[in-house]
């Protein structure tokens, strides 16, 4: 089956009841069933889910996070992950066999987590290290699939967030000289400039074209950047910096590693989704911000601190279109199907997957 076939496959498979229920109906069966189900039940629930979902989340966090709260609540036997599918995949390596993990709908994907395929990786691994020998270990953010992981963990390198980065990539370039970063350019760039690696020693590997962009002298080479992007965080550009560094330049402008190096260097502040909230949580009354990262998370930071003023730092952003997958009518689904016994879009990573992914979790997670 294609792609394309699974994905209409996935869609058809929501009944057309759950289509025509209101707003009010599905939350109310949400909240009825969540209650019957009590702690069987663990929905964990992304920052960057809408409001509407939100609401219902027993935690809301980033992936790792939830990931790990996930499997420290042995006693649930459904989580529901209100999320993207590499989140639910990271849940159910972590969690025990008698869990079931649940991804509300299965078209929740990740589109930077989808620009490295385990093919492409294999074919590059093959390339890099004919030309670099013995002197590669592979990275890769969380954002990733699981068969990135298990070929990461493999090959005795490790998984990276965006909040422990600078550790984990320190700890690598002690191991060998050089890093391959899969599969985000711009946290795997941004981290290594702010180590102190210039951008003339980095060389980004193109997956597509399956060779080195030459940017540079490949002998001088420490850090091999995987293609690949966010993109929600690409989406802010140097224009909206220039425009308001010119209009508002007592705006604090804060952004996440995700965005380019231009945008990170030319804004106030980077971190993690937990270092953006954080920073806000902190921020002193009547402190004016604009935030470069999802939209949904942004709208909540400012519904939920009147006494700042807060903007995106670009005004034309949207949400995450995937993310925002995980609807009323879906999860209303899903949970009816958990109460009937009979649970669709169940997460199951092949075991040896599973079991090469938890070692590049388990060394990030001994490292931290």
């Amino acid at each position: 089956m294609s792609a394309i076939d699974l994905l209409m496959k996935n869609e058809s498979m929501l009944p057309e009841v759950y289509k025509k229920m209101t707003d009010d109906e599905l939350t109310a069966k949400i909240s009825r069933v969540k209650k019957a189900l009590g702690s069987d039940l663990y929905l964990p629930g992304h920052h960057y889910q809408k409001d509407d979902i939100i609401r219902f989340a027993d935690a809301a966090g980033d992936s790792l996070k939830l990931a790990q709260l996930s499997a420290a609540n042995k006693e649930a036997r459904y989580v529901v992950f209100c999320g993207v599918h590499f989140m639910a995949e990271t849940a159910d390596i972590l969690t025990e066999d008698h869990q079931e993990v649940i991804l509300p709908d299965m078209r929740a994907g990740c589109s930077m987590a989808d620009m490295a395929d385990y093919r492409q990786t294999e074919r590059a691994w093959e390339a890099l290290t004919h030309q670099f020998g013995d002197t590669i270990i592979p990275i890769t953010y969380v954002n990733s699939t699981a068969e990135i992981k298990a070929f990461v963990g493999r090959h005795g390198g490790a998984c990276v967030t965006s909040s422990n980065a600078r550790q984990i990539v320190t700890w690598a370039l002690e191991q060998k000289k050089r890093i391959l970063f899969l599969p985000d350019q711009h946290l795997g760039r941004n981290t290594a400039y702010e180590l102190g690696i210039p951008l003339d020693e980095m060389l980004v590997w193109d997956p597509i074209a399956e060779e080195l962009e030459e940017s540079g002298a490949p002998e001088k080479c420490r850090v091999l950047l995987w293609k690949g992007h966010c993109s929600v965080h690409e989406n802010f550009r140097m224009p909206h910096v220039e425009h308001l560094r010119e209009k508002e330049p007592d705006r604090r402008i804060l952004v996440h590693p995700e965005c380019t190096w231009e945008v990170v260097q030319a804004s106030d502040d980077a971190g993690s989704t937990s270092y953006i909230i954080d920073q806000i949580r902190n921020a002193p009354d009547g402190s004016r911000w604009a935030i470069g990262t999802e939209m949904n998370l942004v709208n909540r930071l400012i519904d939920t601190n009147p006494h700042l003023d807060i903007i995106s730092l670009n005004p034309y952003m949207c949400p995450c279109l995937t993310m925002n997958r995980i609807d009323l009518p879906h999860l209303a689904w899903a949970l009816d199907q958990v109460e009937a016994g009979k649970p669709v879009n169940t997460i199951r990573v092949p075991e040896k997957t599973a079991s090469d992914a938890k070692k590049a979790l388990e060394r990030m997670l001994e490292l931290v």
